[in-house]
């Protein structure tokens, strides 16, 4: 009997984690790629490229501030000079995007993530050639 409610009480838990975790993550705002560039061609954005250094060398958005995801937490205090500005989180394809822009939003500043990545991002500016 003990063992069932402990089994129970776990379930519970690991469902109220994901529950919160799946909330959490679509609280962010999600830019398309035009949304996005209007935004950082206004003056009232700039792009923030979460990706590997590796990553970031073979192409990037111009003109873009890099910090890799797994130094963010560590430097987000680099980006207190752009506190006014929307910083808009990219990645390859838009998921450790969402996860930077929560840290982001964790240290006070407003951020957001660009849907679908740099593959739609490229994909927006071919199609405006």
């Amino acid at each position: 009997m003990s063992s069932q409610i402990f089994f129970y009480a776990f379930l519970v838990a690991l469902v109220g984690l994901v529950i919160y975790r799946t909330i959490r993550l679509r609280s962010v705002r999600r830019l398309s790629p035009a949304e996005a560039d209007g935004l950082v061609r206004s003056g009232v954005a700039v792009f923030l490229d979460v990706r590997t250094d590796a990553e970031a060398k073979s192409e990037h958005i111009k003109g873009a501030l890099h910090i890799p995801l797994h130094e963010l937490r560590r430097r987000g205090e680099e980006l207190r000079r752009h506190a006014g500005k929307e910083i808009i989180c990219y990645c390859q394809s838009g998921n450790r995007s969402v996860t930077a822009a929560l840290i982001l939003r964790k240290l006070g500043l407003k951020a957001a993530s660009l849907n679908g990545g740099i593959g739609d991002w490229n994909f927006y500016h071919r199609s405006r050639a």
